[in-house]
């Protein structure tokens, strides 16, 4: 025999062995790593929605509330089971119902803190008892302030497949004027409008504002408020993508607004079903979507309060301002903080405003309202919220809103721009340039201006970046990126 061959075959055998061996060792050790551990929840509070869906979140799925791999299987007996394969070691985990607003809590409904656990990595059953939910308190429901009642805590979004708590507020004489309708206001985020507990970073206090302008005479409000889907709320609260961020389920939100939720409160609720009775508001990707959703359905909404909207997460948003034109009147309220990114924030508006101008809205019914303080957060929004209620449903009650307390220099709509691009300057001057570069620096375009309301064909340009410069006087004053997109 060959000795090199028999060398080759000894080596061969052994090499497999140990290989063998190792991948031996390595498979059972790794059993006593991961190895099937079972969450049975034996007992549930009794104010434990009859429909809940329970999840696991902890350190093993970065504190997810809402995994759907985490979702518990509800047994015949009315306990929860999930299994999983999780690593040997100190478990750190609580138990949701698909939010962190409605977290598990202790016996009374308080703050409980993470579950611990000392998993050695065998199979084996944990079982545990949920006491209490944050959000439902010690007596089976929030703690709710006056005139603030929940519709349902899972109300069902046909259009989205996914269920919803959604609030609503009644005037304070809806019980005793059983003859009576009101006008009806729509707005997102709910779990910042009624009440501290539930919110992010702060409340609207809506129900206080609309209470305090009824004892002044408001003849009243209803508020319908929608729960944000935390983790959907991105994608809802956009009907346009952002590569980054995601969004394109807007669509379907508006749409769960007007076939499934507003028909649904108007036949439960004595409401003023009308357009011009029904309003739409919310603030950052809510202001972006009742944008949208009014524009969308403008014989649904005549009424839009748009706080510090996202405009900057697609700039469809002009473009559908655009495509849409002015099929009806409506009363428009932007507002932007000129804390809010920089500024950015306040240029968008200021755009938007120009752009609805530019397809026929007029100033009596799109209020641009520019606020040097306002930053993006609830206190802010929630001290304005009164002032932009009492204009959008003209409200007379001795006071007005305040318009804008900032101005830029200079002022470029649409963007993106479709053929033509508008240009407002805000300030006196002799000579004026503006500048087109491309995205690589390179100069496209010159034109020399002399007005402060100038206009500029575009159309022989390729769509795509541009950079845009206006020099008055021999003065840089403004550098902005423009998007020309037929």
């Amino acid at each position: 025999m060959n000795f090199n061959n028999l060398t080759a075959k000894y080596y061969s055998k052994h090499t497999f062995l140990q290989l063998f061996v190792i991948f031996s060792c390595f498979f059972f050790s790794s059993l006593s790593v991961f190895a099937q551990l079972t969450f049975h929840i034996t007992k549930t509070s009794e104010n434990t929605p009859t429909n809940a869906e329970i999840y696991l979140a902890g350190g093993f799925n970065a504190w997810n509330a809402g995994d759907a791999t985490m979702r518990f299987t509800k047994n015949e007996d009315g306990t929860y089971s999930l299994t999983k394969n999780l690593a040997a070691g100190l478990l750190e985990f609580k138990f949701t119902r698909g939010t962190w607003v409605t977290v598990e809590g202790n016996e009374n409904g308080e703050f409980r803190p993470d579950r611990q656990y000392n998993y050695d990595g065998s199979p084996q059953t944990l079982e545990i008892e949920i006491l209490g939910w944050e959000d439902l308190g010690s007596g089976g429901v929030l703690n709710l302030p006056p005139n603030v009642q929940i519709v349902d805590e899972d109300f069902y979004m046909p259009e989205l497949d996914r269920n919803r708590r959604i609030w609503i507020y009644l005037p304070p004489d809806y019980g005793s004027a059983p003859d009576k309708h009101y006008r009806t206001l729509y707005m997102h985020d709910a779990q910042n409008l009624f009440m501290s507990e539930t919110s992010f970073a702060g409340e609207w206090e809506v129900d206080e504002t609309l209470t305090e302008l009824f004892e002044q005479g408001d003849e009243g409000c209803i508020v319908v408020g929608i729960d944000n889907g935390e983790g959907e709320r991105i994608d809802e609260y956009s009907p346009w993508v952002n590569v980054t961020y995601g969004g394109g389920e807007g669509d379907e939100y508006a749409d769960f607004l007007v076939t499934t939720l507003k028909p649904y409160i108007d036949e439960n609720y004595r409401t003023k079903p009308e357009r011009e009775h029904t309003g739409i508001m919310g603030s950052s990707m809510g202001g972006l979507i009742s944008h949208y959703t009014a524009l969308e359905y403008p014989e649904v909404f005549s009424k839009a309060g748009i706080f510090s909207p996202s405009y900057w997460f697609s700039g469809e948003a002009y473009t559908h301002v655009l495509a849409s034109g002015h099929p009806e009147e409506m009363r428009i309220c932007l507002l932007a903080g000129g804390q809010e990114d920089g500024g950015s924030v306040v240029i968008d508006v200021e755009n938007m405003y120009q752009t609805f101008l530019e397809v026929g809205y007029d100033m009596e019914e799109v209020k641009n309202v520019v606020k040097a303080d306002g930053t993006h957060s609830e206190w802010f929004w929630a001290r304005e919220f009164g002032d932009s209620y009492k204009w959008l449903f003209e409200v007379d009650l001795g006071t007005d809103i305040e318009e804008n307390a900032i101005s830029h220099p200079v002022l470029f709509y649409p963007n993106p721009v479709i053929e033509k691009l508008y240009l407002q300057v805000n300030q006196s001057f002799r000579e004026g340039m503006l500048s087109i570069y491309s995205i690589e620096g390179k100069t496209v375009e010159q034109n020399n201006f002399t007005n402060n309301k100038n206009q500029f064909d575009l159309q022989k340009l390729d769509n795509g970046f541009y950079i845009l410069q206006v020099i008055l006087d021999g003065q840089l004053v403004q550098t902005k990126r423009m998007v020309l997109a037929r």
